[in-house]
């Protein structure tokens, strides 16, 4: 179990701290009894149902239907608001596709928890601890990845997280799935069996439970935030392998002067400093001292995918910024509806109906990351190609692949890294049509617009592994080619974050254990990759001595 102190429900939550339980398994720390906001909310709601009489007061989400349904009929007693929280849950069980992975459904976990622990949702305090257990117990309920309109929230796949923590009623159907299914302690079960086993307390849900549990926007929160917190790890990577590949073409430092870069954006003009600072040092980059490639080099400028590279990850950070601040304000949020505000409210009603649970502030970020990574990846992409073609690598073997005169043409090299980086971003530029422009009305049109959020960001994800392996098939082909071009000039030496970044990649472990050296003759390349990219998705702090 991990160590570290639990994680504090009623303090904000940071990226970081999302990362940290899903990945880390961080615990969280249960809420203790208080009167406080929590139990003022869950008790006005349960005095709703006391004071029925024989002209009863709808109230949406208590004692009423959902949807299309809201006005049909008016509850009466706890029992049936307890069938309505149940079968809410029952009905809503209709996800499809692949689950979601683990650390996304533990981050939704903690998001739904923190959400519901701001005290304006009217659940008690049992509700939100269980589901803190559920996290600290290690329970994975099976979420289905498709389903969502990402309004009236990410109804479908949260019915599927929190169903498991629900007690049947009498009367529930016998089918497979009543109870949900749950990862747990290595097998796939029931959600029943997955809460017995590890010794939590299904919760009978009371009135308005069930809709606070799943009307908000906390699946596509957790996706988004992992995605968001990945996307500046692979920011760092690319600015390395900007760095190596500039280097390993004797690139001109001119574009990564601040003289120019401060003329623009202080993002574009962060991104510039921090390339010019990998090379500091470097002996084969020209600005400083200069190094004669003969008459063949052509002018003092380089191709654009090195010369506008701050431009290009200046603009991918102005949009990191804004992502990440739209999406820790997210998880931060409340979203469900409706809210319950109590005396604070200077009216006769205590709750209010709005629309928190639309998931369009998510949509639009979402997609506007698909955006920058998809230029993040092309660009990557044409540096590769750069390197691995003769006609433009500036002196370099054709595919990175140092054959003997006799051997020429034997070996393919790296030439086929470049058709794989080229075949992802041609796969990402397919994905980056916006979903957040889209909209299909439901609930008999009174849920008339929608955001598709919860595609956005899942193909925010998609883009992002797929940017993820073409960073990876850069630093391989950089690499390659930056210790090629040490060999053919001796007396040359790298710059000082270069090198700690090429001694980074060089220190990395084929699988039978061997380092990742240079490579001489046709060998599988997947093998090569592998390990990068596994760097880069769990451990990208590998590069972090480089960047410092």
């Amino acid at each position: 179990m991990n160590n570290s102190a639990p994680l504090d429900l009623t303090r904000p939550l940071t990226l970081a701290a999302v990362v940290s339980v899903a990945r880390g398994f961080q615990p969280v720390a249960e809420l203790a009894e208080a009167e406080d906001r929590i139990a003022a909310s869950a008790a006005w709601v349960a005095g709703t149902m006391r004071e029925q009489g024989e002209r009863p007061i709808a109230y949406y989400g208590i004692n009423t239907g959902f949807g299309d349904n809201a006005g049909k009929t008016v509850l009466r007693s706890i029992e049936d608001a307890e069938r309505l929280s149940r079968n809410l849950l029952l009905s809503h069980c209709v996800g499809v596709g692949e689950p979601f992975a683990e650390e996304i459904v533990r981050a939704a976990l903690l998001i739904r928890a923190a959400s519901l622990a701001k005290g304006y949702s009217g659940v008690r305090r049992v509700v939100i601890n269980t589901l803190v257990q559920m996290l600290n117990q290690r329970v994975h309920p099976v979420v289905p990845a498709q389903g969502s309109l990402g309004a009236s929230g990410d109804l479908a796949p949260l019915a599927h997280l929190v169903i498991p923590m629900s007690e049947p009623l009498p009367g529930d159907p016998q089918v497979p799935g009543a109870t949900g299914f749950c990862d747990y302690d290595g097998l796939r079960m029931t959600g029943a069996d997955a809460m017995a086993a590890a010794g939590i307390a299904r919760v009978r849900l009371g009135p308005k439970e069930g809709v606070a549990l799943i009307n908000g926007t906390s699946i596509t929160a957790a996706a988004a935030a992992l995605a968001t917190f990945d996307a500046r790890g692979l920011y760092d990577a690319l600015l390395v392998g900007t760095a190596l590949s500039v280097e390993a073409m004797c690139g001109f430092r001119d574009a990564f002067l601040p003289h120019i870069n401060n003329l623009r954006s202080p993002e574009q003009s962060a991104a510039a400093a921090r390339i010019d600072a990998l090379t500091a040092g470097s002996t084969l980059v020209r600005g400083g001292p200069t190094i004669d490639l003969g008459p063949e080099e052509g002018p003092p400028q380089d191709p654009y995918c090195l010369r506008c590279a701050p431009v290009v990850m200046g603009a991918a950070l102005q949009t990191l910024d804004h992502v990440e601040r739209v999406v820790t304000g997210e998880i931060n949020a409340v979203t469900d509806n409706p809210l319950v505000f109590g005396d604070e409210l200077p009216r006769n009603t205590k709750i209010v109906s709005g629309g928190n649970f639309h998931g369009e502030p998510l949509a639009f970020v979402m997609d506007f990351l698909v955006i920058a990574l998809c230029e993040m990846g092309n660009i990557a992409e044409r540096r590769i190609f750069t390197l691995t073609d003769p006609k433009l690598n500036r002196g370099l073997p054709a595919f990175l692949v140092a054959e003997p005169p006799e051997a020429v043409g034997l070996n393919s090299g790296l030439m086929l890294a470049q058709y794989t980086a080229a075949s992802l971003v041609s796969e990402n530029k397919t994905l980056a049509y916006p979903a957040s422009v889209d909209s299909i009305p439901s609930s008999a049109n009174r849920e008339d617009h929608v955001s598709m959020s919860t595609i956005a960001a899942r193909k925010a994800l998609n883009v992002l592994a797929n940017a993820q392996a073409v960073c990876a098939l850069e630093l391989l082909c950089a690499a390659q080619a930056l210790d090629l071009r040490l060999e053919q000039r001796p007396d040359t030496q790298p710059g000082t974050g270069t090198a700690a970044a090429l001694t980074a990649i060089r220190n990395l472990r084929l699988a039978n254990g061997e380092p990742l050296a240079v490579i001489r003759r046709d060998t599988v390349i997947a093998a090569y990759l592998a390990p990068i990219l596994a760097a880069l998705r769990t451990n990208p702090a590998f590069l972090r001595l480089a960047l410092l």
